[in-house]
């Protein structure tokens, strides 16, 4: 069984590659956008301080962005994941292009130009938002202006995705705790949680497991890469919702949480979350249609 299968994606990609007019917010590294196997019609930069394709092919910042962008907007029939080839992407970039793939560290941002990349992603008119930032340097301060932002958003009916972290811990941060916000724990094909996965009440309560064990995508010279971790299990969440609002483009953004979190007014208890069920998310959402 393939991370699709996991989560049954393929009966719902089968439906649908999503549609031009739901925009995906991807605040990560920058994008390799002329890497042959990406849909690049459907990729948008937003101007910022940081370019938006990569200027140094081996950098953490470009692999990584570009890993997440082509497991969301890839061609079909690629080694990515290629969610929702058809959405548009909307690409954000947070992480600077230093070091090297090869033995620098997973990227990170303060949550002062988190909270700044959030609310730019959503005046540029997304409806979902990837994000897959560990917090540096963090302070009082920054984290009020990350709730903040974190807060425009939900009142914007935007949906935001959060990497869960890998620290292998139990709590929270300013990004899992809030409201607005989906966390993405990571497991394995079986569905166990990884070991370094952060896990906690805020987590549980709120978010979704989804595959994070060696996930195939591109990488950043033009062959693939294999990832684990949250960063790579967040995805698979961004491009089911995606997914359900290109085909219930009328939806609330309440109706496509409660879809696909499965909540159903129950109260969740473990601080571990429920695997991704995107078809029955999908069968959730046409139940309300009829």
């Amino acid at each position: 069984m393939g991370p699709l299968d996991l989560v049954k994606l393929p009966p719902l990609m089968q439906r649908s590659s999503g549609k031009v007019g739901i925009a995906i917010g991807l605040i990560d590294g920058p994008v390799l956008m002329r890497h042959p196997d990406l849909a690049r019609k459907s990729i948008r930069e937003i101007p910022g301080k940081l370019a938006g394709s990569c200027l140094r092919a081996g950098s953490v910042a470009c692999l990584h962005g570009t890993f997440v962008a082509a497991m969301l907007v890839g061609k079909r029939g690629t080694v990515a994941p290629a969610i929702c080839p058809d959405c548009t992407l909307l690409v954000r970039p947070i992480f600077a292009e230093h070091g090297s793939a090869d033995n620098g560290p997973m990227p990170s941002a303060t949550p002062e130009a988190l909270a700044e990349a959030v609310v730019e992603v959503v005046d540029a008119g997304a409806r979902v938002m990837n994000l897959s930032a560990a917090l540096s340097r963090q302070s009082p301060k920054g984290e009020q202006e990350l709730e903040e932002a974190l807060d425009y958003a939900a009142k914007r009916g935007v949906i935001s995705v959060a990497a869960a972290g890998n620290q292998g811990s139990v709590g929270s941060s300013a990004i899992t705790r809030h409201p607005g916000v989906i966390p993405v724990a990571a497991c394995d094909l079986q569905g166990r949680p990884l070991s370094e996965t952060n896990l906690g009440g805020s987590i549980g309560r709120r978010g979704l497991r989804a595959p994070g064990e060696g996930v195939t995508s591109l990488g950043s010279h033009g062959q693939s890469q294999t990832l684990s971790g949250t960063s790579a299990a967040a995805p698979f969440v961004t491009g089911a919702v995606a997914l359900l609002w290109s085909e219930f483009p009328n939806a609330t953004a309440a109706q496509i949480r409660l879809a696909v979190t499965q909540t159903g007014g129950r109260r969740r208890r473990s601080i571990v979350p429920p695997l991704l069920d995107a078809w029955a998310a999908y069968r959730a959402m046409a139940d309300q249609r009829t």
